[in-house]
């Protein structure tokens, strides 16, 4: 049973940002800090990507683990209203997955960087490097 009102929710879920999260900030910043240069929340493209790499032909998108269903702790899907976050959190996904095969259709490279991943910035910046420095041969 969920311990807040109907009201007290939804003043919280209306307080969730879709944009300059705390999540996407700290990537930001690490690309920032490797010398990489960006646009954000290009809307021209599928899914709106959180940060577009024009140069390199190459997007990023942050996820949170609840919202795009992660497969970790934070990704669990809650035991109430099982009907109505099951369907809201599968349309999430093939939103998702939509926006890739688009953007991969137009050219576009993506990588996904999920929040859980951010405990550890070293291999967060290792997985961006690995993207934007493919090794060739």
């Amino acid at each position: 049973m969920d311990k807040l009102s109907s009201q007290a929710r939804s003043n919280l879920m209306s307080r969730v940002k879709n944009a300059n999260t705390k999540p996407e900030i700290i990537v930001r910043r690490l690309l920032h800090k490797m010398g990489y240069r960006f646009r954000l929340h290009n809307k021209k493209l599928p899914g709106s990507p959180d940060i577009v790499l024009p140069r390199h032909q190459k997007v990023i998108f942050i996820h949170g683990c609840f919202w795009h269903s992660h497969d970790c702790s934070r990704g669990k899907r809650p035991t109430t209203r099982v009907e109505f976050w099951n369907d809201k959190l599968d349309a999430n996904k093939n939103r998702d997955n939509n926006a890739y095969a688009s953007l991969h259709d137009l050219g576009w490279q993506v990588l996904i960087i999920w929040e859980c991943w951010l405990k550890d910035l070293d291999k967060v910046s290792g997985v961006l490097s690995d993207f934007l420095n493919p090794v060739n041969g």
